[in-house]
């Protein structure tokens, strides 16, 4: 073993260039992993802390007992309290002070006129509560609000506005209020809980403008005395309570809202970017697995000798898996630093381009640093693996032979394995997809089509270079031959070099697909069941917005221009004790404005006690017109229901719908979510559009859309999501073209007599340079090309899985001209990953490469 461990540490020290792709394939990977659980870390503690600070001096929080819960939603409903509760709270020993805590939705206008959040993050408005340490927001400028219309906001909120003390602005709760700032708050120390909004008011004005009435708060804030301890205090408050009313600790109240930041955002958020994290990693495998192939098959004389001369072959293969270990281990330790030094470099961006996460030191934990170390280790290791037993495996005589040929192209066992994998695959994905839709089985499919293609990437190579370097041979003559014989020369190696350029192809293409199915999906929804000709909209998604005025529809309506007008508000209940989303609204107007499909039964009868839900809706709840349903509301009041009309379509209208009438008694801050207008005949666009923008500026100036727009605005997160897709997956791009630049490197080693020869018989250096970049273009084209048709295939899946597990129809679409920009983008990237690989062949000294045995 110790023979093995000299021999490896010489071979590393005399071929460090051999190793320096696999190298940073490692390096990358990890660092990526490290940084990404640092950065989780860091943020959970830095939110811990936030919170920590801002709700240091409420021991105690007073609220209702139940939540009603919709699906897709982590955080529930509650039903409000009586701010006369907070008499009875203060006469209960050892309570210091207690105040009502309301809470409601309230977006500001900037100074340029335009709403400040309401992408994503909540835009919140509140009264200010004047104890301070019952307060979770502190003030740093200005003072209190005294008096209507005053305000305090967050100071992030003031910056991101450009507004300040003494500055009149818009308010919209929905309805628009005219405030006046008179102080700027911080939260736990911070300018703001991120991307969150908060505007304080008065009592009075957050009792009017946020809650259905006077009277009415969120919860109750409690403050102990001095010795006595949070749970102390909720088992004296919990006796004086009335039924439905609960009483938790300030520690249980926090812990809920980090909770809930880790469950809906820092969960996804790391998990988005551990996902990336593994597909780099994957690249990375591939990359490293194609070194240490191409290193082994160099060194088959070598290994030959060795063996000749009485190494046994656990020592050929153990030297083999310590030059693996030891890049392995440098590598990994390598972007363990470099991950911490990611993490701090993300940690100052996001400040930078506007979403201030909180501040903090960085977080290392044994696990984040333990985890990417391991995972490089492994990763490195088993890529080797299969190439140290080949080294093994040398047979004595090879020392004999001057060169192995690559037979992998021609193997009928690897077409028929890869041949049966896909044709499980295909079987696999379409039971998943089209016979009994499943996820699972959609997935199982997808796997072992990569799978395939892997296991066909040799076979598949040889005809696909052929094709694709065919015009080589006519436009760039003998260079062009030479490039794609050489790319035909070993079908292994230039399929495992295209694999991991493929990969990261592959992932791109498919979130361009599913992005523009998704799209597409928004413009069919939109087609399909909106009939009107504009419409009045909240932010499409996200929890931020404060919703339109319930009064807006009526004020358009009274146009001459428009035929019809409905507003579209949400409410929640329990239907027969499951937690459901409410359409509130008109149902004749909404019948005239969209298209719900059949429908039995009359939606001009609902009345104050009756309810009209969609046919899936009915199915899954055994539920036909006549029959009655039990809603629960959130201020706890139980009504008995009829359906009394079953409709067909839902993607605009929701899956249960009630009247205005009988949703207010239940309300608390009423709003609505979309207005859509029909104009009458004659009406053009333009001018209907017109008269609805100049009502809509009274009611907040929420903006006006066709129906096309209306759209494209609808799926405008879409473009985001994949803006961020493709920043990340540039790393597995990176990656792998690191791979095609490595192995170029190592063969032009490999070929080291053969290139000096060419020049010896005529080729000149801007030849050889052309031939080894063609080279290069001739396997990112197969790897692109290969990334192309399994990424478009796995996105078809995608959406027919979507499609088949949701309620919603989904519409594939393939983008031409995206996926045409990246077959662009990965041809372009595999002649810039043979530059360095070209100018090194084109530097070699004719004599000495002649002379090279």
């Amino acid at each position: 073993m110790n023979a093995s461990v000299r021999l490896s540490m010489s071979s590393l020290r005399a071929h460090k260039r051999r190793f320096a792709g696999t190298f940073l394939a490692v390096f990358l990977g990890v660092a990526f992993l490290a940084g990404t659980l640092v950065m989780g870390d860091t943020l959970r503690s830095s939110f811990d802390t936030m919170f920590g600070n801002a709700t240091s001096g409420t021991d105690a929080v007073v609220r209702s007992a139940e939540a009603i819960t919709t699906p897709g939603e982590s955080e529930g409903v509650r039903e409000p309290v009586a701010t006369d509760l907070v008499k009875t709270v203060d006469q209960v020993p050892g309570v210091a002070a207690a105040a009502p805590d309301i809470q409601g939705a309230g977006q500001l206008i900037g100074a340029d006129g335009k709403p400040i959040g309401g992408q994503g993050p909540p835009t919140l408005a509140g009264n200010w509560i004047d104890d301070p340490e019952l307060n979770p927001y502190r003030l740093a400028e200005g003072r209190a609000p005294k008096k209507s219309g005053e305000v305090v906001v967050n100071r992030g909120t003031a910056d991101r506005g450009d507004l300040k003390i003494g500055d009149t602005t818009i308010l919209r709760t929905p309805d628009p209020v005219e405030v006046t700032i008179v102080g700027l708050a911080t939260f736990g120390g911070e300018d703001g809980m991120a991307q969150v909004t908060f505007t304080g008011m008065t009592q009075s004005d957050a009792e009017k403008y946020l809650t259905a009435g006077p009277g009415e708060a969120s919860s109750i804030q409690v403050r102990a005395g001095p010795g006595v301890g949070q749970q102390e205090l909720v088992d004296r408050l919990t006796p004086v309570l009335p039924r439905g009313v609960e009483a938790i600790t300030g520690q249980e109240s926090t812990e809920e809202n980090t909770d809930m930041i880790s469950s809906q955002f820092l969960a996804v958020f790391t998990t988005f970017l551990l996902v990336f994290s593994g597909v780099a990693l994957l690249v990375a495998t591939f990359s490293i697995h194609n070194t240490f192939a191409i290193v082994v098959a160099q060194r088959t004389r070598e290994n030959a000798l060795l063996r000749a001369l009485g190494a046994s072959r656990r020592q050929v293969t153990a030297s083999t898996l310590t030059e693996a270990s030891v890049v392995a281990v440098t590598a990994s330790a390598a972007g363990l630093a470099g991950g911490i030094g990611i993490a701090a470099g993300l940690q100052a961006l996001f400040p930078a381009i506007g979403f201030p996460f909180p501040e903090g030191y960085l977080v290392v934990s044994v696990l984040s640093m333990v985890l990417p170390l391991a995972v490089g280790i492994v990763v490195c290791l088993g890529s080797a693996l299969l190439p140290a037993v080949r080294a093994g495996r040398t047979a004595p005589l090879a020392a004999l032979r001057e060169t192995a040929v690559d037979q992998s192209g021609a193997s009928r066992v690897r077409a028929v394995v890869g041949g049966g994998l896909a044709a499980l695959a295909v079987a696999v994905t379409l039971t998943g997809v089209l016979v009994s839709p499943s996820i699972w089985l959609a997935g199982g499919g997808s796997v072992t089509a990569l799978a395939a293609f892997v296991v066909l990437g040799p076979v598949a190579s040889t005809t696909a270079v052929r094709v694709i370097g065919g015009p080589l041979d006519r436009l760039r003559g003998v260079t062009g031959s030479l490039a794609r014989r050489n790319a035909l020369r070993s079908p292994r190696r230039t399929a495992a070099t295209a694999s991991a350029l493929m990969i990261g192809v592959a992932v791109v293409s498919l979130f361009t697909v599913f992005g523009a199915s998704l799209k597409a999906t928004m413009d069919q929804t939109v087609s399909r069941s909106f009939a009107g000709d504009v419409a009045v909209s909240t932010p499409s998604f996200g929890a931020g917005g404060s919703g339109l005025s319930p009064r807006l529809a009526g004020a358009v309506q009274q146009l001459p221009e428009v035929e019809t007008a409905v507003g579209l508000g949400r409410g929640v209940a329990e239907v027969d004790g499951k937690g459901r989303a409410l359409t509130v609204t008109e149902p004749l107007a909404l019948e005239r404005t969209f298209d719900l499909g059949k429908v039995r039964g009359s939606l001009s009868d609902l009345g104050t006690d009756g309810i009209a839900i969609t046919e899936k809706e009915a199915e899954k709840q055994g539920l036909t017109t006549g029959d009655k349903a039990r809603l629960t509301f959130t201020d706890g009041a139980k009504d008995t229901f009829t359906v009394r009309a079953v409709y067909g379509q839902s993607e605009l209208a929701g899956d249960y719908v009630i009247t205005r009438a009988a949703w207010a008694p239940h309300r608390t801050q009423d709003s609505d979510t979309l207005v859509a207008v029909s104009f009458k005949d004659g009406v053009s666009t333009g001018a209907g559009k017109a008269a609805v923008e100049k009502v809509a500026a009274r009611y907040g100036d929420p903006e006006v859309q066709t129906r096309d727009e209306y759209a494209q605005s609808s799926a405008g997160g879409i473009d985001m999501m994949l803006t961020l897709v493709y920043a990340l997956l540039a790393l597995a791009v990176l990656i792998a073209l690191l791979g095609i630049a490595n192995t170029l490197t190592l063969a032009i080693h490999e070929r080291t007599r053969e290139l000096g020869l060419l020049r010896a018989v005529g080729q000149t250096r801007s030849q050889l340079r052309a031939m080894v970049r063609w080279e290069s273009v001739l396997v990112a084209a197969f790897g692109t090309v290969g990334g192309l048709a399994l990424g478009a295939f796995l996105g078809w899946v995608l959406v027919e899985a979507s499609d088949g597990a949701s309620d919603s129809a989904f519409a594939f679409a393939m983008p031409p001209v995206q996926l045409a920009v990246v077959a662009l983008v990965g041809v372009a990237a595999g002649a810039l990953a043979g530059l360095r690989p070209a100018r090194r062949a084109a530097r070699l000294d004719v004599l000495r490469a002649i002379a090279t045995e």
